[in-house]
């Protein structure tokens, strides 16, 4: 099975399928995920939702906005016709159709089998076969005849091809090393050696990359990085935006100008489809008249809020918070309706992105509506901060700490600003302490357990106890003692029993006591089969402790 999927969504399709679909349905998928692949336009982004139901013919139960790039759907189809060719297990005696293995299309071709492997990642489907027992790669004659059609020019090429000799390596070695010191780039020199030699572009940019390769001192192209990966290509776009020229970048990753471009706006293009334009929706947002009332000012307040009056103890810092005045009822319903219009705009020109004429423009107008967005956001959290700190002070022990709290607090406030339904009227102050008071209940307790175990940090509460322990290395060799002993006695069990009883009793280092159920759970049977074998377990246990004369705890 492959793992270099390019998403991982279709990765987790191609596990699901192959071990829960019946074999008939995985040749099935396979299939109808070859049809689809001819379909691709390598420039479109496709939702996984629609890819999902082209090969199962079912939608996800749970909906999901992530697309693919149409480029990297090619190249995870193939797999996954492969894959899922392979886990049916098909006899090639089966195939309904020819079926013909690389070196078969090789010879028909007139190619090198590299050249065939090259057509395997331009689009040419290969699934997989049981050959004498053993599977093996082979290509169904529709699919063959699929990438004809296709790729006619490819396969012109591709028949002119012959096998290199020296002579003519070293004429493709020489011309290349000339045409480079005259400034020319690696695409200009293949370009124009393919011409010149009669040879196909890949077969002379393979050449030069091999030589290359294995000459780094003498290397004609010493820059040339091959295909550049996605690292690569988030590093050109922020040197991009840290000032780099496309000139400088062209040399300093040896790429044309327009290879360069393009890598700049495919990758704006996938940051600005991760931009998080999640809103909540409402229905006046399709009155595109109301625009302007929706993008205004926010209304001023009819008349000016008292000063509210800090509490002591605090900070500078978070005695600022009370100077930020409190929205009332009429701004805090323009501002949410705002922020959330702000994403509907944004929202809606990046669904229409593919389709642009102009994308830098578009997506320099949906970078602004988030950006947007995001300042009366913050707006809305600034004026609702002080709220995170009167419920900190509240729910504040001796113990805790009240700036830990208050971070924590923050984030509910800011995830609960996201959420929020402006649109039912109820007032965000009351929704913003529900939520931080739900991640308050949550996370205390924890927090409570957390630090009955580990005191680490609270150094006072060592201080301020006596020591009434009896000598700390006299008990850690007696503990030493006592889980040799346990050790010992847990050899006379099988090695389900020593599982059972070490889960149970959590024995492994780092681990806690699993109930019954968790344990069924882990080892594939149910509770009461679990319990049945602890007790038969613990009954072992006690007579090995009883003959070694040990006394061990084993419970009930």
């Amino acid at each position: 099975m492959h793992e270099e999927y390019r998403d991982d969504n279709v990765k987790q399709l191609r596990d699901q399928q192959v071990r829960f679909a019946p074999r008939a349905k995985k040749l099935e998928q396979a299939t109808r995920a070859e049809q689809l692949l001819s379909e691709l336009d390598d420039s479109r982004d496709y939702a996984f939702n629609f890819v999902c139901f082209r090969i199962t013919d079912y939608r996800p139960e749970t909906s999901t906005r992530r697309t693919i790039r149409g480029a990297d759907l090619r190249h995870d189809l193939r797999l996954f016709v492969e894959d899922m060719s392979e886990a049916a297990d098909v006899q090639v005696e089966e195939a309904n159709e020819l079926v013909h293995t690389v070196a078969d299309l090789s010879r028909l071709f007139n190619v090198s089998t590299k050249t065939i492997s090259r057509w395997r990642d331009q689009g040419l489907v290969s699934r997989r076969f049981l050959v004498g027992g053993r599977k093996r790669v082979g290509f169904l004659q529709s699919s063959v005849d699929r990438f004809i059609a296709q790729n006619r020019d490819r396969i012109r090429r591709g028949e002119r091809f012959s096998q290199l000799t020296d002579e003519e390596k070293g004429e493709i070695i020489e011309r290349g090393r000339q045409l480079a010191e005259d400034g020319a780039s690696l695409s200009e020199v293949t370009r124009q050696l393919a011409s010149q030699m009669n040879r196909s572009p890949e077969t002379v940019r393979y050449t030069l990359k091999n030589y290359d390769a294995e000459n780094a001192a003498l290397a004609i192209f010493p820059n040339h990085r091959g295909t550049l990966t996605e690292e690569d290509k988030r590093s050109i776009f922020q040197q991009f935006h840290r000032g780099a020229t496309v000139p400088q970048l062209c040399k300093r990753y040896g790429r044309s100008r327009s290879s360069v471009q393009r890598i700049l706006v495919d990758v704006r293009v996938a940051r600005t489809m991760e931009l998080p334009l999640d809103y909540m929706y409402n229905e006046d947002f399709e009155d595109a008249s109301r625009r302007d009332e929706y993008l205004g000012e926010m209304p001023e307040a009819e008349k000016p809020t008292r000063k509210a009056r800090v509490p002591s103890g605090l900070p500078p810092y978070l005695a600022a918070l009370y100077e930020v005045p409190l929205l009332n009822r009429e701004q805090e319903y323009h501002l949410f309706r705002k922020m959330n219009y702000l994403k509907h705009l944004a929202s809606q020109l990046r669904e229409g992105l593919d389709q642009a004429h102009d994308r830098s423009a578009m997506m320099d107008e949906i970078h602004q509506l988030y950006e947007q967005a995001v300042a009366v956001k913050n707006k809305i959290v600034q004026s609702n901060l002080r709220l995170v700190v009167s419920i900190a002070k509240r729910h504040m022990s001796s113990t805790d700490d009240f700036f830990a709290l208050v971070s924590d607090g923050n984030m509910s406030l800011i995830r609960a600003a996201e959420k929020f339904d402006y649109g039912r009227g109820n007032k965000f102050s009351t929704y913003a302490t529900w939520a931080i008071m739900k991640n308050f209940a949550r996370t205390i307790p924890s927090e409570f357990k957390h630090r009955d175990r580990f005191r680490t940090t609270a150094e006072e509460l060592f201080l301020a106890q006596s020591d009434d322990r009896s000598n700390p290395f006299v008990e850690e060799s007696s503990q030493r003692q006592r889980q040799r002993e346990v050790g010992r006695i847990l050899n006379r069990l099988d090695e389900r029993e020593q599982k059972i009883i070490s889960a149970r009793f959590g024995l492994t280092k780092g681990s806690e006591p699993l109930t019954l159920k968790q344990v069924g759970e882990e080892m594939g049977v149910t509770k009461e089969r679990i319990r049945q074998l602890e007790a038969r377990a613990l009954l072992k246990l006690r007579e090995a402790a009883a003959d070694a004369k040990i006394d061990v705890d084993l419970g009930n």
